[in-house]
């Protein structure tokens, strides 16, 4: 089972970064717009989540801490045999927080693919909470 772990500091509070990435209904236009163009709910714990690629992965939320700043999920259809992932916002100090994202999945064959999917992804929740 490949595990992939992306990192990046932004210059946004954490309580910032937490408002954006814990709204896990409004992905498309808080946190990655463009990377993500559309997001659905369906029912208390499920999304679709429409890319900017093309790609539409239904969702499963597993977990939100607000007291840890974490939101655990699991892709419950598309290419994946197995994906859980998790992003957390830490207290970086001065108004800076670090987003952590990591994702466990199989086969190991997406390894590349999703790794430069989340270092894409990553980079734009850095723009755009940046930008606000």
């Amino acid at each position: 089972m490949a595990s992939i772990r992306r990192e990046i500091e932004i210059e946004a509070s954490p309580e910032e970064v937490w408002s954006a990435l814990r709204d896990w209904d409004a992905l498309h236009e808080r946190l990655v717009p463009g990377f993500v163009v559309d997001t659905r709910r369906e029912g208390d714990d499920l999304r679709i989540v429409t890319f900017g690629s093309g790609a539409v992965l239904r969702e499963r939320i597993i977990a939100v801490d607000d007291e840890a700043r974490r939101i655990a999920w699991t892709v419950v259809d598309g290419p994946y045999a197995h994906h859980s992932a998790s992003a957390q916002v830490f207290d970086e100090g001065d108004g800076r927080s670090r987003f952590v994202w990591i994702a466990d999945l199989l086969p190991d064959s997406l390894t590349g693919s999703t790794g430069e999917a989340m270092a894409e992804g990553t980079g734009i929740v850095k723009k755009t909470l940046e930008s606000r």
